[in-house]
């Protein structure tokens, strides 16, 4: 019920539905009688236009991404002392990809994780746990082994969200005496995971991937008119932050705390 309510208000409040909902409502409000309504009708709609503008220039989702992705990357040149790579899964899978006749795949998000991971495997002899949704554990397994020549030893394979990659994965490898990780998921995502894993017992070194190159690829005006791409970003970031957010109210609250 939890993460059934925590996806919806995602999906709610995040743009582009958050600011929509804003413009709804304001729409509504301009058929109001009073004056006082339809003044704040207009407002809520030219907040909707604003804030939908604003989240889909590049220059804001920077802003955004420069305080969500707060881990730098992994620097190799001193190896860490870790016991194994923990790759998190990245959402949306495909079972059942014509493509590779009818075979799982994972999909972008995860690609880009499980490529950093598997280069990590290869740069440091550590075994690859992985943990996720069923659907994206078996599509995980399957890349990892068909497309980057890795195998997976430990799957983890019963998590719905950050929270519980980080408890199943402890009830799965501290037992086996896996206690040090690198762990390998989105640099926006990182920040958060990284805390959830420690709380669960885990000695962690953070390995961001997809970090963002700041320098950017738009330029001048270009960096303050509206995309799809800048907007995605935005919206991620959004998450994070509020997400990170969330983690610490209800580890203060002893709402959903993990047991180390």
């Amino acid at each position: 019920m939890f993460v059934t309510i925590k996806t919806l208000l995602r999906t709610l409040l995040l743009p582009p539905a958050g600011p929509l909902l804003l413009g709804i409502v304001g729409l509504y409000l301009r058929r109001s009688a009073a004056a006082r309504g339809q003044r704040a009708g207009g407002w809520l709609i030219t907040s909707c236009v604003a804030l939908l503008w604003l989240l889909s220039t590049p220059w804001l989702a920077d802003l955004l991404g420069h305080v969500s992705q707060r881990v730098p990357p992994l620097d190799l040149r001193h190896l860490p002392d870790a016991q194994a790579i923990v790759v998190l899964g990245g959402g949306v899978v495909e079972l059942n990809a014509p493509e590779y006749g009818g075979a799982p795949v994972a999909g972008m998000g995860s690609l880009e994780r499980l490529a950093y991971a598997a280069w990590l495997a290869r740069r440091t002899a550590l075994p690859v746990a992985i943990s996720g949704a069923p659907k994206e554990a078996i599509a995980m397994r399957a890349s990892l082994q068909r497309e980057f020549g890795v195998q997976v030893r430990w799957v983890e394979n019963r998590s719905r969200d950050t929270f519980e990659n980080a408890r199943n994965s402890a009830q799965l490898l501290l037992p086996q005496g896996v206690a040090r990780i690198l762990l390998v998921t989105d640099a926006d995502h990182e920040w958060r995971a990284m805390h959830e894993f420690r709380s669960a017992g885990f000695t962690v070194t953070p390995a961001p991937a997809r970090l963002w190159p700041w320098q950017g690829e738009e330029i001048g005006v270009r960096r303050y008119l509206p995309g799809a791409r800048a907007l995605n970003r935005s919206s991620e970031a959004l998450y994070e932050i509020l997400g990170d957010l969330a983690r610490q109210v209800m580890a203060a609250l002893h709402l959903r705390r993990q047991e180390s």
